[in-house]
């Protein structure tokens, strides 16, 4: 792996170089563990990478976060201590750099920058994670088989809960709970997410999992996801509860379920996102279903369960051999029902694979 942090942290530099910012500012984010390879959690504490362009980085890490960092190959280490004034230390560093134009990420929290644009008032600050993006959107053999496993384990959790579980006469809540228990078992580093939405909350795409109880007949929208070592997986499927009783529903289903195919049938190199987003949404049109689609039609997943390659209307980005990006539409009807079939698609030199091997059938889970 250090290799291949050397490797990025030198397309970094060459791309700050490209568009003349002398230091790149990074706060803890997927960001940080793209340059460094260790993960980093938000506090009040400053803890911050700052890549030169000519120099060794630096890691500003608060004393008690030192021992995480000790065996860090990525560059040196200064330690600050409870009492000291790490922005001090910070601006003393780079106004060391000489560093005029400074290249800060957006993780970076306006608690920090604000007073550190204060300190140095002769300094012009960017953003930049727009040009981390153009690195991380396209994933190394290492990072497509993290993402791979992630995907797996996902997979494992969710066909474990179908073979095992019921829906009918529990809480969301409940539910939520033992799909949180198979995914930790299964491996992952944590549950991102774990969105549980039946009935008339399945309308809403971002549901706040519930103390509702699942009734006979209602669809259920699962979303579920996280990372193994970092990386994300992201898994959405709608079983209905018991017996299917609503045709409207049924119909639905396979509308989503063909627009799902097409997308990702026309996924391959060199096409635009936004026509991968048209293709899914044209499908649905087909069907009356158009006003119902009301998101876009995937993300890019890495390090970030979220992050660019957007396939949205308007984003004329092209797919690139070695994305990955989620591939989910959905229909949604207020105070009365939704659905959403999701899977995780890898894009290859000639076409794209599906990751997700969870089946697509409408699921009755008892």
């Amino acid at each position: 792996m250090h290799t291949e942090l050397e490797h990025r942290l030198a397309r970094t530099r060459t791309l700050l170089a490209q568009h003349g910012i002398d230091a790149a500012l990074i706060g803890p984010s997927a960001d940080f563990r793209y340059l460094t390879g260790q993960p980093a959690s938000h506090s009040e504490r400053l803890l911050a990478l700052v890549i030169p362009l000519d120099r060794t980085p630096l890691l500003l890490v608060p004393e008690l976060e030192a021992p995480r960092f000790a065996a860090s190959n990525i560059g040196t280490v200064l330690r600050w201590k409870d009492g000291e004034d790490p922005l001090h230390h910070l601006a003393t560093q780079l106004e060391q750099l000489s560093a005029y134009t400074i290249g800060v990420n957006d993780e970076f929290w306006a608690a920090f920058l604000l007073p550190l644009q204060e300190r140095l008032p002769n300094r012009r600050f960017v953003r930049v994670s727009p040009l981390l993006q153009t690195l991380r959107i396209v994933k190394s053999p290492a990072e497509l088989a993290l993402l791979r496993e992630a995907v797996a384990r996902v997979d494992a959790a969710w066909a474990r809960f179908c073979a095992t579980e019921k829906l009918i006469g529990r809480t969301e809540r409940q539910i939520a709970w033992r799909l949180t228990e198979f995914l930790l078992e299964a491996g992952l580093d944590h549950v991102e997410f774990c969105i549980v939405a039946s009935g008339p909350n399945a309308a809403s795409p971002h549901h706040s999992t519930s103390d509702r109880i699942v009734q006979p007949g209602d669809p259920v929208v699962i979303d579920i996801g996280g990372p193994y070592r970092g990386y994300y997986a992201d898994l959405t499927r709608t079983p209905v509860a018991g017996s299917l009783r609503n045709s409207d529903f049924a119909a639905a289903y396979e509308a989503v379920l063909e627009a799902q195919q097409a997308a990702f049938a026309a996924m391959r190199p060199g096409i635009p996102c936004e026509e991968i987003d048209r293709v899914a949404r044209d499908v649905l049109a087909e069907h009356g279903l158009a006003d119902a689609f009301i998101h876009r039609l995937g993300h890019g997943l890495g390090l970030s369960v979220h992050e660019p390659p957007y396939l949205a209307p308007g984003n004329r980005d092209v797919l690139q051999p070695g994305m990955v990006v989620t591939d989910e539409p959905g229909v949604y009807f207020p105070n009365c029902w939704g659905l959403r079939i999701e899977d995780v698609v890898m894009i290859t030199e000639d076409g794209a694979e599906r990751l997700t091997i969870s089946p697509h059938d409408l699921l009755e889970l008892p």
